[in-house]
């Protein structure tokens, strides 16, 4: 889902500026100036502290907004963050694609990856299939900008969303919310809790159900596609032995039931997927839309009304997820505070997708993934004196995945068929210091160093031939005839890697920072499991390493009235991993390669003002800029065989500008009802997407967003009725483009206007 998020620049709605702490919500409200901006706390160093003290580029959403806005996952908060960039690929709508100041993955695949670390209530989420999470019963999100890997380990090159839900607090209370939208669009989450015994164990059970229709329309047999139908339920029991001591044991069910992912065809004559507009193929109700890229040397351009094809396979995508966490909380020990966090998740995704987008029998894919992972972290806050405290720990991480992908390629020849299996697993070890050392008054100095082990065991097979059975069908992996050269590629390969951040802040006054820092990032290497060839995965891609230098402002005025951040970064990249996605039309091959480019370098900056100019508004608005470009890369089409030599050239994804405005007002009532009004303007600039060379078919055209919403809060907020809207002047925007020249270009949409009506209690 793309959609401009009202409230999110740096803080939250003025009327619900609510403690990021759940422990104690009405505490940093208090803190705050009568009329000025509210306290936000955040954990992005291990440790709750306000925004505003953290010397890291940082934006957070807190609970109130993502529920007035109706967010009910990550992707919601695409664009409505300075220089982050929150997608999924093209035709894998499970997969996503995060990208913080240019450094990102676009790649289906578990083998790529990811250089922005998605974690939730301290569980980094190893696989980018199902990390655009479903956000219900949710305290917060913390978007950590630049290369986070001191405290966060490997693959945060990027950076870092962090997730914290709601926690128990060992009282009784809860809450039920409804909506009801266009696309009949329906959505009812609750949460609860109740004291087992009295400062001592308390449970919690909170729950989402959404589903909608889709907003895509298949030419076959005019039935919308792209619906959504999902339920999640977490449990939580909260245990408190003593005042010092307490456990938290989290389990999460996941169950997505969805239409299967939409591929919209925007081929161009003599490529292979072309399908002329206006023709009729199989019985189809629908004639052939006209496609998207249908101008050649051009950007892609999204229609008034939204189509695709599907004729082959069932409208089917499903996935499972079953997520635990032990969380274990020990303070005042000789050891320091002892935290301890266990994580285990497994999950299946399973699909079919129609890969041609259109109602002739071109190719289609059934696809299954199975995953799990485990993860122990263990680490001490501590500190000796006055003017020196540290955090050091350990951690742990085990990954294991299967996937199959079964391609039928009727359009090169009828029958043809790719069977390609991935095994992969990975075991990660890292112990870690970050050390704050107050160095008078005002000045601080920060430190930290973390090692890390990385081993990778990966295999890939692929077998082509001839077959008959439908993807379907029982028999679905029988071949018919198997050609020759089956692949077997793969390898066994460890890396060993020291990453650092060094960092000083001053404090030129009250609630005024400065600061400067040094960050060494690290992404581990591996080996590419999707082949069409031998040599895409026959030998290891390397690792890749950033260097960032940041220097930013922190700073309230005017009694807390107005608040002004700023961050500058310099990013030195070497050895980065890209994707690289062909097809070469002479052998019917698709191939796929992780290439390491040798040298990039990224630079911009991130402003983010608020002002509260009278009782009752607030004003906010957010400008990024980022200017991305390769040093050195000798890059070698395949395709063509030919290099070329990409020096200049913009990296994938990265928007040269980005801004929004926003504005709030709230008033209160006698008696304590109140009513909130709020509306936001987004803007992207362009950006390529899937196409290591810039092409004019990967280019995304910039995009303009306005979201708007009424509330009305009874007393005390027990209740609640709002109005809401995003996308209001309904455009209709080109959201992912994987170009292929001679294959196609797989093209998704944005989602057009959606609007509804959303109803709240409180207990």
């Amino acid at each position: 889902m793309t959609s401009s998020l009202a409230a999110l620049a740096i803080a939250m709605l003025p009327s619900a500026v609510e403690a990021q702490d759940a422990q104690a919500p009405q505490a940093q409200a208090e803190e705050a100036p009568t009329g000025g901006l509210g306290e936000i706390v955040v954990t992005a160093q291990k440790k709750a502290e306000s925004i505003q003290s953290v010397p890291i580029s940082i934006a957070a959403v807190g609970s109130e907004t993502l529920a007035a806005y109706n967010v009910t996952t990550l992707q919601a908060l695409q664009g409505s963050v300075p220089n982050v960039q929150i997608d999924n690929f093209a035709n894998t709508p499970n997969n996503a694609v995060f990208t913080i100041r240019g450094i990102g993955v676009i790649e289906p695949d578990p083998y790529a990856g990811n250089t922005v670390s998605i974690v939730v209530d301290g569980v980094p989420q190893f696989f980018s299939m199902g990390a655009l999470l479903d956000t219900y019963d949710t305290n917060r999100v913390e978007i950590l900008r630049g290369p986070q890997g001191t405290l966060f380990g490997a693959n945060t090159t990027g950076g870092v969303v962090n997730v914290v839900t709601n926690q128990p607090t060992g009282e009784f209370g809860g809450n039920v919310r409804g909506t009801y939208g266009n696309w009949n669009r329906f959505d009812i989450n609750a949460s609860v809790e109740a004291p087992l015994a009295k400062d001592l164990v308390s449970i919690k059970v909170a729950g989402i159900h959404t589903q909608r229709d889709g907003w895509t329309t298949n030419v076959w047999n005019g039935e919308d596609m792209g619906r959504k139908n999902v339920d999640a339920v977490r449990g939580q029991l909260y245990i408190t032995p003593s005042p010092d001591l307490r456990i938290t044991l989290q389990g999460e069910y996941v169950e997505a039931r969805n239409g299967a992912p939409i591929v919209v065809n925007g081929g161009l004559p003599g490529e292979a997927n072309y399908v002329p507009e206006g023709t009729f193929w199989n019985g189809a109700k629908l004639p052939m839309y006209r496609s998207p890229c249908a101008v050649p040397n051009q950007p892609c351009k999204a229609p008034d009304k939204y189509f695709s094809g599907n004729n082959e396979v069932p409208d089917q995508s499903d996935m499972t997820t079953k997520f635990f966490i032990g969380t274990i909380q020990y303070d005042n020990t000789p050891l320091g505070d002892i935290t301890s966090i266990t994580g285990y998740k497994r999950f299946t995704l399973f699909e079919y997708t129609d890969q041609d987008g259109t109602a002739k029998t071109n190719n289609a894919t059934r696809r299954r993934t199975r995953g799990w992972q485990f993860s122990q972290e263990l680490r001490s806050a501590f500190s000796a004196g006055d003017s020196f405290n540290a955090v050091a720990g350990l951690f742990y991480l085990k990954t294991d995945y299967n996937h199959y992908q079964m391609y039928h390629l009727d359009f090169a020849l009828p029958g043809l068929i790719q069977y390609n299996v991935q095994d992969q697993s990975t075991e990660s070890f890292s112990a870690f210091l970050q050390t704050y050392t107050q160095l008078s008054d005002a000045l601080k100095l920060s430190a930290g160093i973390r090692y890390t082990h990385d081993s990778i065991n990966a295999r890939a097979t692929l077998d082509t031939g001839l077959g008959s059975e439908a993807l379907t069908s029982p028999n679905w992996d029988k071949f018919d005839v198997t050609f020759p050269g089956s692949l077997d590629v793969g390898g066994k390969k460890s890396w060993n890697n020291v990453g650092w951040k060094i960092g000083l802040d001053y404090e030129v006054g009250q609630n005024q920072l400065i600061y400067a820092s040094w960050a060494r990032g690290f992404k581990s290497g591996g080996y590419t499991g999707r082949i069409g060839v031998a040599a895409d995965g026959d030998t290891p891609y390397n690792p890749e390493k950033v260097d960032t230098f940041e220097v930013g402002l922190k700073a309230d005025f005017l009694d807390r009235r107005l608040r002004t951040n700023f961050a500058a970064f310099y990013t030195n990249y070497r050895d980065m991993q890209v994707a690289q996605i062909y097809f070469d039309p002479a052998t019917n091959v698709q191939g796929n390669r992780i290439l390491n480019a040798a040298k990039s370098e990224i630079k911009g900056f991130e402003l983010e003002v608020q002002a509260i100019p009278v009782e009752g508004l607030t004003l906010r608005g957010s400008l990024a800029y980022l200017d991305t470009k390769y040093k050195s890369f000798l890059y070698f089409d395949p395709v063509a065989a030919k290099f070329i030599d990409l020096k200049g050239y913009a990296l994938q994804n990265a928007p040269r500008w980005a801004s929004t405005l926003g504005a709030n007002f709230t008033h209160g009532f006698a008696g304590g009802s109140s009513i909130m009004a709020d509306v936001s303007w987004m803007y992207t600039g362009q950006k390529f997407y899937t196409a290591v060379v810039n092409t004019p078919r990967s280019s995304i055209q910039p995009t303009y967003y306005v979201d708007a919403l009424l509330t009305y809060y009874g007393p005390d907020k027990r209740y609640s009725i709002g109005l809401w809207g995003k996308n209001l002047f309904d455009k209709r925007y080109i959201s992912t483009v994987y170009d292929s020249p001679g294959y196609m270009g797989l093209v998704g949409y944005a989602p057009p206007r959606q609007f509804g009506v959303t109803v709240g209690y409180n207990f």
